[in-house]
C-alpha cells in the first residue's frame, strides 16, 4: 500500500495489470529491459576500449565479470522496482528506482571484491557501473518524454473507472485530462444509488458504488479510483477490494485530506488498524535556512552569468519605448509583509492609469486581472512575457530575501484583501520568481487552479521539490506555454 504524489493522491492496494494497458505495458517493458541492458553493455565496451586504446592488458577473467555484470544489471533494476508500471513516466519514483539498482549494485561487487579480495572488480565498480548508471538514467528520461508524447495524443493510457460524488468525479476528469502524462483516463462513473443519472457531461454512468465490479467488466477498465464519500466505508472498500482481485484491476482509493504528498504521510499500523500519519510542514529550522542558502547563492550567481543578457533588455526596452526600463510594484510577501518587486516594464509607462478602462476585459476568473491580448503591451514587452525574461530583475528581490526562487506567485495587495482564510495559506512563506503555477499552465489556469497549486506547494514544500519545479521552469519558458 503507498501513497501517490499527483494532483489527486491515492492509495495503490494491488496492481496486476490484465486488460487494455497489458499489451503495451508489456512491449514497453521488454523495451526498457534491453536499453537498460543496451546502456550496459555500452559502458563496458566503453571502458574496456579505453583501456586497450591505452595499452592496457585485459585479462579473459574481465571479460566474464564485463558480461557477468551487463547480465545484472537488468537483474539490480528489476530487484529496485525500476520496472513496476505505476513508475512508468513518474520521473522521480521510476529514476530513484534506477538509482537505488544501480547503487546496489555497485555496493554489492565493492563488498564482493572486498571480501574475496579481488582487485579486478575495481575498475568496473570505479568506471563502468557509474557509466551504466548515468546512461541509464538518460535512457529512461528520453523514454519518459516519449511516452508523455504518445499519452498527450491519447496512446498509452490506463482506464479508470471513477467512483464517487459528481462533483469530485468531474474534478478528477479535469485533472487527468490537464495532465495526461500520468497515464490515466475516466471512461465511467459510479455514482450513489440515490443520484444517479445517464451520464455525467459526456461520462457514462455504469451504474452504482454496488456494480463497481460489473462495470469494470463491461469497459475492460484497468483500475478503479475510489474518491473520498462518507458511503464508502472500510468494509465496503474491503469487499470491492475482493470483487476486483481475481480480475487483477488497480484500486485506487483518495484520502480525504488532499495536496499532500508522501513524504509527509505514512501508513502505521495501530491496534491491527492502517492508521494513515501526516507530518505538519516545516517552516522554520534547518530547512528553511538551506532554502535560503540556495535561493541566495543560485540568484547571485545568475546575476553575475546573465548581466550582459540584462543590460541588453535593459537597452532594448529604453530605446523602443518611452519611460523607465524597470517597474516596481508593491506586493505581498511572508506573513502578510510588503515589498517592492522589481521586474522589466513590458508595457507602456501609463499603464495602470489605463487599467480601470479594460476591468469588463479582463479574461480571469477570482481576483486577478489578465487579458490574452491586452492592448498596453509593448512589442518588447511582449517577447519579454512569452519567455519569462521580464522577471529577471526578480533575483535582486531574492537575494534581498524578500522573495525565493521557487514558491507562490507574489501577489498584490488588493488581490490579499479578497482572499479568503484557507488562501491566505500561501502568506506563510515567500513567494517564488517561479512555481507549481508557472509549470503547470501559467496563466491558462483559472484562479481555483492556481490557487490549489500554490496552497499544495505549501503543504509539500521541500529543497527537492525545488529542483524538479526550476528544472520543468526551464522547459516551460523556452516553449512560451500559457504566457501572456
Amino acid at each position: 500500500m503507498r501513497l501517490g504524489t499527483g494532483e489527486s493522491a491515492v492509495v495503490l492496494l494491488k496492481a496486476v495489470p490484465r486488460h487494455a494497458s497489458s499489451i503495451w505495458t508489456r512491449a514497453y517493458l521488454r523495451l526498457l529491459r534491453g536499453g537498460d541492458t543496451a546502456c550496459a553493455l555500452a559502458a563496458c565496451a566503453c571502458v574496456l576500449g579505453i583501456r586497450h586504446l591505452y595499452g592496457v592488458y585485459i585479462p579473459s577473467v574481465e571479460l566474464l565479470l564485463g558480461c557477468g555484470l551487463i547480465l545484472a544489471w537488468p537483474v539490480a533494476l528489476t530487484m529496485s522496482g525500476a520496472y513496476r508500471q505505476r513508475a512508468h513516466g513518474e520521473g522521480t519514483e521510476e529514476f530513484k528506482a534506477v538509482f537505488n539498482g544501480g547503487v546496489g549494485l555497485m555496493a554489492a561487487v565493492a563488498i564482493g571484491a572486498y571480501a574475496t579480495q579481488t582487485a579486478v572488480a575495481r575498475s568496473f565498480v570505479m568506471a563502468m557501473l557509474p557509466l551504466a548508471l548515468l546512461s541509464t538514467l538518460y535512457f529512461r528520461f528520453r523514454m519518459r518524454k516519449r511516452l508523455h508524447r504518445r499519452r498527450a495524443v491519447g496512446e498509452y493510457l490506463r482506464h479508470v473507472i471513477a467512483v464517487g460524488h459528481r462533483e469530485a468525479i468531474l474534478d478528477l476528469v479535469v485533472q487527468f485530462r490537464r495532465q495526461p502524462h500520468h497515464g490515466m483516463q475516466v471512461v465511467g462513473a459510479c455514482l450513489p444509488h440515490n443520484n444517479m443519472t445517464a451520464d455525467l457531461d459526456g461520462l457514462p454512468v455504469l451504474g452504482s458504488f454496488s456494480d463497481v465490479a460489473e462495470a469494470v467488466a463491461e469497459v475492460g477498465a484497468d483500475a478503479v479510483a475510489v474518491l473520498a464519500c462518507p458511503e464508502l466505508d472500510g468494509l465496503t472498500l474491503r469487499r470491492l477490494a475482493w470483487s476486483l482481485e481475481s480480475a487483477g484491476t488497480d484500486l485506487f482509493v483518495a484520502p480525504a485530506l488532499m495536496d499532500v504528498a508522501g513524504p509527509r504521510i505514512s501508513i502505521r499500523p495501530v491496534a491491527g488498524m492502517p492508521l494513515l500519519h501526516v507530518e505538519h510542514p516545516e517552516f522554520e529550522g534547518a530547512k528553511r535556512v538551506v532554502k535560503t542558502v540556495f535561493d541566495r547563492v543560485v540568484a547571485v550567481a545568475a546575476v553575475f552569468l546573465l548581466a550582459v543578457p540584462l543590460l541588453g533588455i535593459f537597452l532594448a526596452i529604453r530605446l523602443t519605448s518611452p519611460g523607465p526600463a524597470l517597474f516596481y510594484q508593491t506586493r505581498v510577501g511572508r506573513h502578510g509583509k510588503e515589498f517592492r518587486v522589481v521586474k522589466f516594464r513590458t508595457m507602456v509607462a501609463d499603464a495602470e492609469k489605463l487599467k480601470s478602462a479594460l476591468l469588463d476585459a479582463n479574461e480571469f476568473d477570482g481576483v486577478l486581472f489578465k487579458i490574452r491580448n491586452d492592448p498596453r503591451i509593448t512589442r518588447v514587452g511582449a517577447f519579454l512575457r512569452r519567455y519569462s525574461l521580464d522577471e529577471l530583475p526578480q533575483l535582486f528581490n531574492v537575494i534581498r530575501g524578500e522573495m525565493s526562487l521557487v514558491g507562490p506567485r507574489p501577489p498584490l495587495p488588493e488581490e490579499v484583501a479578497k482572499y479568503g482564510e484557507d488562501v491566505r495559506r500561501r502568506l506563510v512563506v515567500k513567494p517564488g520568481m517561479t512555481g507549481l503555477w508557472q509549470v503547470s499552465g501559467r496563466s491558462d489556469l483559472t484562479w481555483e487552479e492556481s490557487v490549489r497549486l500554490d496552497l499544495r506547494y505549501v503543504e509539500n514544500w521541500s529543497l527537492i521539490l525545488d529542483l524538479q519545479i526550476l528544472w520543468k521552469t526551464w522547459s516551460v519558458v523556452t516553449h512560451g506555454e500559457g504566457a501572456y
